[in-house]
């Protein structure tokens, strides 16, 4: 490269960016917007490796970035890439071959489906890159069509649905004070020892393996990479970036964030509204 190109080069200080997408990267539309999709691509082609981690499949996350020209071979994310997927349960390392996967217990996925199908009560099922239910419901559909995880398949029942294949998380969705005021204390109650319960979305109570987090997750893959926490700058705004951020060297955390989040972060920055993502990049990222 010739010294007049070098001059407009921006130095990066991280060799990484890990970065979440609900509440984070993308907006209130669940969209990424042109702004951040240009500052993860200034970020990339300055040589800093921008890896996404979410609680999202990577099908989702491939649609998603693909409507900005950041999927694929020369994208940010694709299925030969690096990536933390379903809340750290499902971890991709170079050429994107599996590293690591942590299912749910099997206990705990036969009464969380009994428990939808009783209260009728709309449950996903998330197995690898397939989303799985009992029956129809608007809230289902949202997730494919708002969320652009993978249509769920309806399973004629609670075995069927248990024989499908092996489960990393179960998602049930309901209104916000559904979730705050029967599912979580329920679930919080009813897993303690063999499962935890989360929350990314106020509608949404995801159930998980014990000590599941994408912290977990970005460290398996640093680990696979041989590189340092000291190298990352972590993105990220729900109760389940909390590790991630711990991990970094700079946390991000957005001014939409949980609390939890705010509280460990080491800059609180613009919200997903706001292009939140490409204000950190460019606040953070380069000398």
């Amino acid at each position: 490269m010739g010294e007049e190109e070098n001059k407009g080069k921006k130095k990066p200080k991280f060799n990484y960016i890990f970065c979440d997408m609900d509440g984070t990267l993308l907006n209130s539309q669940s969209r990424v917007s042109t702004t951040n999709a240009n500052a993860l691509r200034e970020a990339s082609s300055s040589g800093i490796k921008v890896v996404i981690a979410t609680g999202k499949t990577r099908p989702a996350a491939i649609s998603l970035l693909d409507m900005v020209g950041l999927a694929g071979p020369d994208g940010i994310v694709s299925e030969q890439s690096p990536g933390v997927f379903i809340q750290g349960l499902l971890v991709y390392g170079k050429q994107g071959q599996e590293i690591h996967r942590t299912n749910l217990n099997s206990d705990v996925c036969k009464e969380a489906f009994q428990y939808s199908k009783e209260h009728n009560i709309p449950l996903i099922a998330f197995s690898e890159s397939r989303c799985l239910t009992l029956f129809n419901h608007p809230l289902v559909d949202s997730l494919h069509t708002v969320y652009l995880e993978p249509k769920a398949e309806v399973m004629p029942s609670v075995e069927d649905l248990l024989s499908s294949g092996e489960v990393q998380k179960v998602l049930f969705v309901d209104t916000a004070e559904g979730v705050a005021g029967t599912l979580r204390p329920y679930w919080e109650e009813a897993t303690k020892g063999r499962a935890c319960v989360v929350q990314a979305q106020a509608d949404m109570l995801e159930i998980v393996p014990p000590a599941t987090s994408k912290g977990n997750g970005v460290k398996k893959l640093l680990d696979h990479f041989g590189a340092s926490p000291d190298e990352v700058m972590a993105i990220g705004d729900g109760e389940n970036d909390v590790e991630m951020m711990q991990l970094a060297s700079l946390g991000v955390c957005m001014s939409n964030g949980s609390e939890k989040t705010k509280a460990v972060a080491n800059v609180i920055g613009a919200s997903n509204d706001e292009d939140g993502v490409a204000d950190a990049i460019y606040k953070y990222a380069f000398c």
